[in-house]
């Protein structure tokens, strides 16, 4: 019982699993180069020495096989739109876990298709890697690629970090967590845009601060024609400081995620309190809006880092079709919110007193949050840079932000004067 004991525990998932991949499409082949953990491939009885090492002149013949079974078998590759056969298995290889090789392709290549281990190698399974080369036969090496990792089940958590050498370009890294699902490598920007259009979409429907904040813009205004100006601020404020996280005009600091954090759920809190104590007009709202939508287009670029690397050459149309689907999710929040609250002060509550549970309510969530965020925001010192040419050219860019947003502001509330000439008699909350 003990002897089978051990044994299960040699087969037991692993917590933590990272693949590396190289991905070079050369002339009419592909080639997929991959470091993955031996301990990862598991139901499979790697031969062992008396001492319990890797009988390693046993266990290269088995490679090929469980290289097939656990890398290549989960993993499409398409050429266009069209899924390649499964690849032929070019070379194995055992490699020490202290060996460096996949820093770069060519000295990937070079140690894969270099010397084995001396079969004298006193070296555990867990301890090792297994290196192996793929090739498949393609119509270009210039065609669109695609693929489809489902490496999930080597691990509990499986990060792969993924290098794309396109052919006369420059390499592009993907991080992946887990199983992805369809990566295009080279997107079309229509292909970008679509994705992001859906990322934007859920994104905004999982964020319960975000859907918090736009309960307490629409529960005082519940008019398409009332809420346009309020969502139009807030739109057009997140969408300024997502393209300026995205082009790396923010600060890159430890405490300035934990920072936005905290200000989302101030904002949340300041709006609901602001409900309950008495609205006031649209003009007022929108500002309000605008605002704080400064502060949670920040928290959109948190979500979005990891999302960028899926936009190939389009970062521009990524971000701006990540806007689309945030708005879209937005719309679909005021079409189910605005009959159910109308609902609700019609027939269970009235209207002033409704709004005054339901916004304390999210009131109470927020200042909750607030105290948590500040908690872990109070664990980072925060530091005042060392003036530089490096840091003035910083704040430079910052003081030219500041304008755009001061005109863009401006502007809108040079347009609400024109849009709605009696929006303070007919849209005050009761």
């Amino acid at each position: 019982m003990v002897l089978l004991g051990a044994r299960a525990a040699a087969h037991d998932i692993p917590n933590d699993v990272t693949l590396q991949v190289f991905f070079k499409p050369e002339a009419s082949r592909l080639r997929v180069l991959v470091r993955v953990p031996l301990r990862a491939l598991r139901d499979i009885d790697f031969p062992e020495t008396g001492r319990g090492f890797l009988d390693l002149s046993r266990t290269d013949s088995l490679l090929p096989d469980a290289s097939r079974l656990w890398v290549s078998d989960s993993l499409d590759v398409f050429e266009g739109e069209t899924r390649l056969a499964k690849p032929a298995v070019g070379e194995t290889r055992i490699s020490l876990e202290s060996d460096k090789s996949f820093a770069t392709y060519e000295q990937a290549l070079a140690h894969v298709t270099g010397p084995r281990l001396a079969p004298a190698t006193s070296v555990v399974c867990n301890q090792t890697f297994l290196d192996v080369l793929f090739e498949y036969p393609i119509r270009s090496e210039r065609s669109a690629f695609s693929i489809q990792p489902a490496w999930g089940r080597l691990g509990v958590r499986v990060v792969t970090a993924f290098r794309f050498l396109p052919p006369g370009g420059a390499e592009r890294a993907f991080e992946f967590n887990g199983d992805p699902g369809l990566v295009r490598l080279d997107p079309r920007w229509y292909q970008a845009a679509g994705r992001f259009v859906v990322e934007g979409f859920w994104h905004i429907l999982d964020g319960i601060d975000h859907l918090l904040f736009l309960l307490c813009l629409v529960i005082p205004f519940r008019r398409f024609r009332a809420l346009v100006p309020v969502v139009t601020g807030f739109t057009v404020a997140h969408s300024i400081t997502l393209f300026a996280a995205a082009y790396n005009l923010v600060p890159d600091v430890l405490w300035f995620p934990p920072l936005i954090e905290t200000l989302i759920a101030l904002s949340i809190l300041y709006m609901a309190l602001e409900n309950i104590v008495g609205a006031g007009t649209v003009h007022r709202r929108w500002m309000l809006a605008f605002g704080f939508g400064l502060v949670h287009g920040f928290g959109f670029s948190f979500a979005l880092r990891q999302t960028l690397q899926f936009a190939g050459s389009h970062l521009a149309m990524s971000l701006l079709s990540f806007n689309v689907g945030i708005e879209l999710g937005q719309l679909l929040v005021l079409v189910v919110l605005i009959p159910v609250l109308d609902l609700l002060f019609r027939l269970v509550v009235a209207e002033r007193m409704g709004t005054i549970i339901l916004s304390a309510f999210v009131a109470h969530t927020g200042w909750h949050w607030m105290l948590e965020r500040w908690e872990r925001l109070r664990q980072f010192r925060i530091t005042w840079p060392d003036w530089s040419a490096a840091s003035m050219a910083d704040a430079m860019r910052a003081l030219m932000m500041l304008v755009i947003v001061a005109g863009l502001v401006w502007a809108v509330a040079a347009a609400l004067k024109h849009y709605a000439p009696n929006r303070d008699r007919g849209e005050r909350t009761p």
